[in-house]
């Protein structure tokens, strides 16, 4: 299967009442565990990387180029979209150039005008090429590369101004954040997205997927969430499985070679892999 962009997948989702999952990577083994995941439950998935995690491994194109030729070298059959999380506005444009199949511009933390003109500039671009673009209105809480936003909520006006540059879809603070949710947390505003989902056609997305109860996104989805991004989740899970594996002395290979990165990641893989197809059948991605 080539890549493909979101377009169809995420209007589909719009329609269909259900949401597709936006799964970070930071090196193979997440990449081999999230398409793992979407190959084992014959469903389409978005594969993004951060700014800083394209970064770590060595710049887009090469992130380009591993999920590529991952997808071949697994055999993955269902579609597969390329994207860019969180980026800025020269990230973007990078990732255009190399050839990402879609592209966030988040210009949240710019004034409105400038957001506006930039996301119209990044959408011109990326169109040109058959790519999308995701565009965010709303600071989403937390910190995303070096990024931080309060949490606030989507003016629904503004939503409806950057919804009519033809973004593809649109990621929207309602009272979602980035990270591991406090305990004080008030949940998501369902108010504030029934007034975006009755305004904006556009595909809506919910950032800061991992720890937002079960019950709510799926309720979010019904009203309109159409991609759903998780992170947290897939860190805390890798972490836990090789924590565990080291805890219990299988670190050390008992033919004496000593350590073997193979063997220590291989729990963190699949449990990447696990936790994947848990959020899969959480945001109800029918099968193809």
């Amino acid at each position: 299967m080539v890549l493909t962009n979101g377009n169809e997948i995420f209007n589909n989702a719009r329609k269909g009442k259900y949401a597709v999952g936006a799964f970070n990577i930071n090196d193979l083994e997440w990449t081999r565990g999230i398409l793992a995941a979407a190959q084992e439950t014959n469903t389409p998935i978005l594969v993004q990387t951060s700014m800083g995690a394209a970064k770590y491994m060595g710049g887009y194109e090469l992130c380009l180029h591993l999920v590529q030729d991952t997808i071949k070298s697994m055999g993955i059959t269902v579609p597969v979209v390329m994207h860019l999380d969180h980026g800025n506005y020269e990230a973007a444009k990078e990732c255009i150039e190399v050839g990402y199949n879609s592209v966030m511009f988040d210009g949240h933390d710019l004034p409105f005008d400038e957001n506006l003109e930039k996301t119209k500039e990044i959408v011109k671009l990326a169109h040109a090429k058959g790519m999308s673009v995701e565009a965010e209105v709303g600071s989403i809480g937390g910190t995303e590369d070096g990024i931080t936003g309060a949490g606030e909520l989507a003016d629904v006006e503004e939503a409806k101004t950057l919804a009519a540059t033809g973004v593809d879809y649109l990621a929207v603070g309602i009272g979602n954040i980035h990270g591991v949710y406090p305990e004080n947390w008030q949940g998501l505003n369902f108010d504030r997205l029934q007034e975006l989902a009755a305004e904006i056609s556009t595909p809506l997305v919910l950032h800061g997927g991992s720890g937002i109860p079960k019950e709510q996104i799926v309720k979010a989805i019904s009203m309109g969430i159409s991609k759903v991004n998780v992170n947290t989740e897939l860190q805390l899970s890798f972490a836990k499985a090789t924590r565990e594996y080291i805890e219990a002395g299988h670190d050390q290979d008992v033919n004496a070679k000593g350590y073997d990165p193979r063997k220590l990641l291989a729990p963190g893989t699949k449990a990447i892999t696990d936790t994947t197809k848990e959020r899969i059948e959480w945001f109800g991605t029918p099968s193809i």
